[in-house]
């Protein structure tokens, strides 16, 4: 099996908080990041969703802190999609650090909306199929 699509961030000193540990909120932010990478680096850009009139939705987070980050470090934010048959398909996300440490681990359900009818679309999969120049890298 291939190795997961992956960015690579580095933690800034703003996104700490008073205890100097990466704030919380911020491994959304990363794991956000890293979506929206693999979206692009798959050949579909926000304007190219829209223009289908179709958007992806987050419908449930998790996320699991295993070690802590702090200003300085870097990471590779990896991302993986997994499709079922329904109307949603699973991410699966880990934050690493350079030395192999797993800072966090992220599962995340989402769906890909039809933006006039506000609803889910039956067959994400097919979409994303459609709308990527390359979609080896969903999966697909």
């Amino acid at each position: 099996m291939s190795e997961p699509f992956s960015v690579p961030v580095t933690v800034r000193g703003y996104e700490t908080d008073v205890q100097g540990h990466l704030n919380q909120s911020v491994y959304l932010n990363y794991a956000e990041h890293a979506r929206w990478s693999l979206l692009r680096a798959a050949g579909i850009s926000q304007a190219g969703l829209i223009g289908k009139g179709v958007g992806p939705v987050a419908l449930e987070t998790t996320i699991r802190y295993r070690r802590e980050l702090l200003a300085g470090d870097e990471v590779e934010v990896t991302c993986a999609f997994h499709w079922g048959e329904g109307k949603t398909f699973r991410i699966e996300q880990t934050i690493r650090k350079t030395d192999g440490t797993v800072a966090a681990e992220i599962t995340a359900v989402g769906g890909l909306m039809d933006l006039k009818k506000r609803k889910l679309v039956a067959d994400p999969r097919e979409q994303f199929k459609e709308l990527a120049s390359d979609p080896s890298l969903f999966g697909l």
